[in-house]
């Protein structure tokens, strides 16, 4: 699924921002178009479906709890 985010770009010294309006993202590059770039694969990381780097194996205890 496609989606359309606003973006504004400003200089910042040496380099330029880029910042999503609509999710608190952003990113920078050394010219617009590389800021704008970095900004796109950071909203396709940020939307991405989080898959675990390590299967979590579940353990069952026992336990002893004394009930007055």
């Amino acid at each position: 699924m496609k989606r359309h985010f606003s973006a504004v770009v400003w200089r910042e010294g040496k380099w330029f921002v880029a910042q999503c309006l609509e999710v608190d993202v952003a990113s920078q590059g050394r010219t617009k178009e590389e800021a704008l770039a970095n900004l796109r694969e950071a909203l396709e990381l940020f939307f991405e479906e989080p898959r675990p780097t390590i299967v979590p194996k579940l353990k069952k205890l026992a336990v002893e709890v004394c009930v007055p």
